[in-house]
């Protein structure tokens, strides 16, 4: 089995994506989120859209569980319990329509949510709210499994929960694996062929795992205030890019 079908994906490229998993995922894990998306817009623009979302979605699953690896002693268990309940859901119902949909417009209506939670007034959640969190693990499951871009929605949902830099890196590792979880069992019970691009995805996980540990270990020697306006800044570039990519698709 090849690395990379010359029709599909150049050995160039091939190369480039590689490199860029590993720092994409050192971004996720030195700054708490947004690699994934850095990774998502870039895959987006050197493999056939049909493959970017599926494929994105098993290189993601390799990069969160070595972050979730390092950091697992501090996730919030509840958190991620419900998001857990609510993304099933979100799994289920995406299971019916994923191959007669397309939501890219509806990328610039979670770019403008993202700043918002970012920059604006911060709403009055409850932060113990059971179904509040079903209800946002379900609805971020149904963007991931459509537009491939439901972190930054999950990084300022928990941002407003004001964890701590490493209680933040793990619970939002731990909900972005389950995320892709669900998101590559509902692209292969669909139909989707994930054997050609295995070989190409594992070397793309092995060169996360090296960014994650080097972003780990930055992340243990930033102080908390520093973590959060570095990270501010990253996510609200990526919601930009993302509400871009929104306004390109309805004017086209």
């Amino acid at each position: 089995m090849e690395l990379f079908t010359a029709e599909l994906l150049t050995p160039l490229s091939a190369i480039m994506l590689i490199i860029l998993a590993g720092v994409t995922s050192f971004v996720s894990a030195a700054f708490g989120a947004g690699g994934g998306l850095m990774l998502l817009v870039v895959m987006a623009s050197v493999m056939p859209m049909a493959v970017v979302v599926p494929v994105h979605g098993l290189v993601q699953l390799g990069s969160n569980v070595n972050r979730l690896a390092l950091s697992i002693k501090h996730i919030d268990k509840s958190m991620f319990i419900y998001f857990t309940l609510g993304g099933a859901i979100g799994a289920l119902l995406s299971s019916a329509v994923v191959d007669d949909i397309q939501l890219d417009s509806m990328k610039l209506g979670v770019a403008i949510f993202v700043i918002y939670l970012l920059w604006g007034k911060t709403p009055r959640f409850n932060n113990d709210s059971r179904v509040g969190r079903v209800i946002a693990g379900m609805i971020t499951a149904l963007i991931s499994m459509f537009v491939g871009a439901s972190g930054p929605l999950i990084a300022s949902y928990l941002h407003i929960n004001n964890y701590h830099k490493l209680a933040f890196t793990a619970t939002f590792s731990s909900i972005m694996t389950l995320q892709h979880i669900l998101k590559v069992v509902v692209y292969f019970l669909v139909g989707f062929s994930f054997w050609q691009w295995l070989p190409l995805v594992l070397v793309m996980v092995l060169s996360g795992a090296i960014g994650t540990w080097l972003g780990i270990r930055l992340l243990q020697h930033m102080s908390t205030a520093r973590f959060k306006g570095i990270f501010k800044v990253i996510l609200t570039l990526l919601a930009l890019q993302l509400a871009w990519q929104g306004v390109d698709k309805l004017m086209s």
